[in-house]
């Protein structure tokens, strides 16, 4: 903790690239916090971005610093170098926080001395976000494969849970204490993921902080989590094409850093009998809209109507490129590699 205060400093990494379009919000939201401006520190990586990004960063902060390697795990790992506070904050530049006491309540947990990071329970959902974020928001990811995988780590609607890998839980009030007893984690460490430093420095990085790597590393040692009872923005996706080129880009990511041996997460090891029903469901169509009709009843919105489409993308990309995988044995060159 920091000089006479009760509250613990932090240290916020941002990694960005061509962020220009997000990124003002993402500050904006973190400069409005009820939080003493001395104890946070905000720390942009960026990968050479071609449009304003660097400009819109220094007007919130001096500590902007080259990522030469442009990758937000690469980022986060120069930022992480930079950071001096007591807790580190990992926020995207398309995050935006959703109220001024969110840094507050994200902290508190760790007045528990055996708590070592927190994450937001949900997306927040906004009526005026695009189409594809209210729908990645009311599902709690932004992979729907995810959903049929039960690996995933922010409340859905339409399971009313906000993971099915196996976890003890224990209810604190403004958050839920957490430990993973089989040493399984859901897909946590990104979107709002707070650590505290010493922790986080003893993981094994390298030249990349691959988040959920950190959190499975953390989670096989004892640690327990604080899933808070509030929420984060994440602008996800602004149209279909890009929702079908992050789908892209998630799969050739896991193909190239697979083969460096880099990874920790055992992402291998799949539930095949929950992928062959997303399989199942996908091509018949009519099991997703049942899902998407629950959802719908339970928080009314027409994005629900993106489900379907979502499911079939995720299908074909994923698809393709495993086939894509079998016949080019060599990984995809990170040479065109873009957010």
């Amino acid at each position: 903790m920091s000089g006479n205060t009760s509250l613990p400093s932090v240290s916020i990494l941002i990694p960005t690239l061509n962020a220009a379009r997000v990124l003002g919000e993402c500050l904006a939201s973190i400069r409005a916090q009820d939080y003493p401006s001395e104890l946070v520190e905000i720390i942009v990586a960026d990968g050479g971005s071609r449009d304003a990004t660097p400009e819109v960063a220094r007007q919130y902060t001096d500590k902007l610093f080259p990522n030469p390697l442009q990758t937000g795990e690469a980022g986060k790992a120069v930022a992480l170098r930079q950071a001096q506070r007591d807790i580190v904050a990992l926020i995207d530049s398309d995050n935006v926080l959703p109220h001024s006491s969110w840094l507050r309540e994200m902290v508190a947990p760790f007045a528990d001395e055996s708590i070592v990071a927190t994450e937001p329970l949900e997306y927040t959902w906004r009526p005026q976000d695009g189409l594809i974020t209210r729908y990645c928001a009311l599902m709690g990811m932004n992979d729907p494969l995810c959903l049929f995988l039960g690996n995933y780590d922010r409340l859905n609607r339409i399971t009313r849970k906000w993971t099915e890998v196996p976890v003890a839980e224990e209810d604190c009030g403004p958050y839920i204490k957490v430990t993973f007893p089989t040493g399984r984690v859901p897909t946590m460490g990104a979107n709002g993921f707070l650590v505290r430093r010493e922790a986080l420095a003893s993981c094994a990085i390298g030249d990349y902080l691959f988040d959920i790597d950190v959190a499975y590393a953390l989670a096989r040692r004892g640690h327990a989590f604080a899933k808070v009872k509030t929420g984060i923005v994440h602008l996800f996706s602004g149209n279909v094409a890009a929702f079908a080129r992050k789908q892209r880009r998630r799969i050739r990511d896991f193909r190239y850093y697979g083969a460096t041996g880099l990874r920790q997460y055992p992402w291998t090891s799949l539930p095949y009998r929950r992928l062959a029903k997303f399989v199942a469901y996908t091509v018949t169509g009519v099991p997703l809209l049942v899902q998407a009709l629950r959802g719908h009843r339970r928080h009314p919105d027409v994005a629900w109507l993106f489900h379907p489409l979502a499911c079939w993308i995720t299908l074909w990309v994923y698809g393709t490129e495993t086939v894509r995988g079998f016949l080019v044995a060599k990984p995809q060159s990170r040479e065109q590699w873009g957010q």
